[in-house]
């Protein structure tokens, strides 16, 4: 069994888009065509969820440089009071890209992480293949979308049908491959000598605490703003999703051995995933990577 896994982390989705790009280029197929069962929790999931509507990878890459001026609009200096951004542009572009399409028009196995924040526990939204979790089938595929890629602190929650309040997956799943992994065994009944997963990141930042002397270690360390814009820095968040996706990718390495196959790349620097200005570079990053994988990518989808 097949299956495909993308890595939340805002607009470093450009990175995991690309390297998707080259593969459809490559094989000459719909990225969907090749993998029995997709996952992305955040930004992943609109590329997964993209994905399952067969919506070409050229494309996906040309809305997130399209639309990624307007999301990241900042309506809060610091985020004290309210969200860092408004939810209504990522909610609009998510309306126009999903129309009205239900988890239950989609029969593909897609796996969307996500946090009922009103009752304290993971969640995961599922597409319509006959799992046996009990759940509403009836919620809309960007409803579902939108509360994966909720940041807290930058996005308001996600209200559903005023049932209840759903977050970013990316909190427990920043990298859904042992989401993946466990569907497989649970449902499909899948032994783990069968799972194939290629997990895709959004490339590994360096994010700096070095020691200093001064041992101000207050919010300013964690999420630090810059004068005189203002703006604030998701450190704290971008370790908390790196610490994530890097423990899962160890374990399932671990577990799946040669049937796991990571796809990422060192980004060198700190890129925050609501860093406009590093598109371009991430791009251009993705198609050195995809070649220097090709041979492992091939192999694996072969």
């Amino acid at each position: 069994m097949k299956m495909l896994c993308i890595d939340g982390g805002g607009i470093r989705g450009v990175f995991a888009i690309s390297i998707l790009k080259e593969i459809e280029k490559e094989v000459g197929k719909p990225i969907n065509q090749l993998f029995n069962c997709i996952s992305g929790t955040s930004t992943g999931s609109i590329i997964a969820a993209s994905i399952a509507l067969e919506v070409e990878m050229g494309k996906v890459l040309d809305s997130y440089q399209k639309y990624g001026k307007k999301i990241f609009v900042q309506q809060a200096k610091v985020g004290l009071f309210r969200s860092v951004y408004s939810s209504q542009f990522l909610r609009k572009y998510l309306q126009q890209e999903f129309q009205e399409v239900s988890l239950k028009d989609i029969k593909h196995p897609l796996l969307i992480p996500a946090v009922d924040l009103s009752h304290g526990k993971p969640f995961v939204y599922r597409s319509n293949y006959g799992n046996l979790e009990e759940q509403d089938d009836n919620v809309l595929l960007w409803d579902a979308v939108l509360s994966s890629c909720s940041a807290p602190i930058y996005f308001e929650p996600n209200n559903i049908d005023n049932e209840y309040l759903s977050i970013d997956g990316g909190l427990w799943a920043n990298n859904p491959s042992l989401v993946c992994m466990t569907e497989a065994i649970h449902h499909f009944q899948t032994p783990m000598s069968e799972i194939k997963i290629l997990s895709i990141g959004t490339g590994q930042q360096k994010i700096d605490f070095s020691i200093e002397k001064k041992l101000d270690w207050g919010i300013n360390k964690w999420l630090p703003f810059t004068l005189p814009s203002m703006k604030v820095t998701p450190k704290l968040l971008d370790l908390a999703l790196h610490l994530s996706s890097e423990s899962v990718s160890y374990h399932c390495k671990l577990l799946l051995k040669d049937h796991y196959l990571r796809i990422n790349e060192e980004l060198g620097e700190e890129i925050p995933f609501d860093e406009l200005e590093s598109v371009e570079y991430l791009i251009d990053l993705a198609k050195e990577c995809y070649i220097s994988h090709k041979d492992e990518i091939l192999q694996f989808l072969s």
